[in-house]
């Protein structure tokens, strides 16, 4: 057993909540494993900073129903308690009309035979019926009283498959609020799971992208005793305790990892730290030797090493220290266009680019392994993908089809000749434009995030690049 905490929409406080309900948690001493509903990096942070266990994103578009099932199995019962996060509203998905796009309804694995049905596929609610789990709904009480049991009736009656546990009344104001709230609630005998007041006190800082990462915040800390305090008061913990409970096995299995002999360079500070943990994983389970270092604060590249991995992060907002780094800089270009294998994603595309040109349009000097520069702006390019190979690349062969994650306010100067990939919308034929450098041979840099999940092929071939290099 395990909940998931989903809010009536977007912004409605459900991070808070689950940051709450993680941070009381461990205050108690209590082991508990989270997961985070879609291609988000950033929350699962501030899950890991709280419970010392890597978040686990489940995520059907990058990987699959089967696997979110058995993600979820294994790592759930390695603890005493089982949260996850869900993402925007309960029943927003990808929205796509299935007829429409067929395809990638028999190949997700969602059919209808309804023409005009939306999907809610890769949504909250989509993944509560793959896990069984019943769900705890966030309601942001900020702006009304009465009309919160309409909300609640809606989100209990609208999908029968779908346990509504109770619900979380999140920004009340004052006691006379609280109690109209109930008045509303009762008829409906919707168990009233926890009430959180307006906090001014509670507020974690955004940026671009999102909020700011957890390496970035020295307060962080302090933060998370506030809310152990809260979530210490404001929940009814004897109802939603049991709902949390997870089986955990008596005896955890352990999978070893195979003696390393390969050496890969993970690119991992506060400018390089999106990636996903079943990816470092199915890496060491491989055979890998993960070597985390800092292009920001080491003085070379990490010696004895076969390949590296740039994942993505923020590498703009630390592009002058990033530029006066130059002993990495031109390290890792060297070992590059000596051969070495090298996976950069987004914000490591970037640093392998000649330049970035930050906000102000400040040019900062990258790494000029291509020729290229990452030029930030206001435009946001979001959305899953659908990418085909145009070419064999470092990762995968020419055809090949990957699901990925695009997530990015930069866009390059000067676009490769020769792309790895066509891209399009995940749910549809519509034309998303060529991406990718493959050029030298021996690098993948694309904006395009990628979950191997389902994909062991690519951290094979990668590392079966890898043993080739001898430095």
């Amino acid at each position: 057993m395990s909940v998931i905490i989903a809010g009536e929409r977007s912004g409605v406080g459900k991070t808070t909540v689950t940051l709450t309900l993680l941070a009381s948690l461990r205050r108690r001493d209590r082991s508990v494993q989270s997961f985070k509903v879609g291609p988000d990096y950033i929350d699962p942070m501030f899950h890991q900073h709280v419970t010392g266990l890597p978040c686990r994103n489940l995520d059907p578009v990058l990987t699959s129903e089967a696997y979110i099932q058995q993600c979820f199995a294994r790592h759930s019962q390695l603890s005493e308690y089982a949260l996850v996060e869900g993402v925007m509203g309960l029943f927003d998905g990808v929205s796509s009309l299935v007829i429409s796009h067929l395809s990638f309804a028999k190949n997700k694995g969602q059919m209808t035979n309804d023409q005009r049905q939306i999907t809610d596929f890769a949504s909250t609610a989509h993944i509560a019926r793959l896990l069984d789990l019943p769900v705890v709904l966030v309601i942001d009480c900020s702006r009304l009283s009465g009309s919160v049991a309409a909300i609640a009736h809606g989100y209990q009656s609208f999908d029968p498959r779908i346990k509504i546990a109770g619900v979380v009344l999140n920004r009340v104001g004052s006691d006379r609020h609280l109690s109209l709230l109930k008045d509303s609630l009762e008829p409906l005998q919707l168990p009233i799971l926890g009430v959180l007041r307006r906090q001014d006190n509670i507020t974690i800082p955004d940026r671009h992208l999102g909020l700011v990462p957890t390496a970035e915040l020295p307060e962080l800390n302090a933060l998370i005793d506030r809310l152990a305090d809260l979530g210490d008061s404001c929940f009814d913990w004897q109802h939603l305790l049991p709902l949390l409970k997870s089986k955990p096995l008596p005896h955890p299995p352990h999978l070893p990892h195979p003696p390393s002999s390969i050496r890969i360079a993970v690119a991992r500070d506060r400018a390089f730290n999106f990636y996903y943990q079943d990816n470092l994983d199915l890496l060491q389970q491989l055979g890998a030797e993960l070597v985390f270092w800092s292009p920001l604060e080491d003085a070379a590249i990490p010696k004895d090493i076969q390949g590296m991995y740039f994942g993505g992060g923020f590498p703009e907002v630390f592009a002058q220290q990033l530029a006066e780094n130059t002993s990495v800089r031109d390290g890792v270009k060297t070992a590059i266009l000596k051969g070495m294998p090298a996976i950069a994603e987004c914000g490591g595309l970037m640093y392998l680019c000649e330049q970035i040109i930050d906000f102000e349009g400040k040019s900062w000097s990258m790494a000029g392994v291509l020729p290229t520069s990452a030029v930030m702006g206001g435009r946001l390019t979001l959305g899953y993908r659908r990418a085909v190979a145009l070419q064999d690349n470092l990762l995968v062969k020419v055809g090949t089809t990957v699901y990925g994650h695009e997530f990015h306010r930069s866009h390059l100067t000067i676009t490769p000749t020769q792309p790895l990939f066509a891209t399009s919308r995940y749910d549809c034929d519509e034309n998303m434009g060529c991406e990718g450098w493959g050029f030298p041979a021996n690098v993948h840099a694309s904006y395009v995030h990628l979950h191997w999940g389902e994909s062991g092929e690519i951290p094979q071939q990668f590392l079966k690049e890898c043993v080739k290099v001898a430095f």
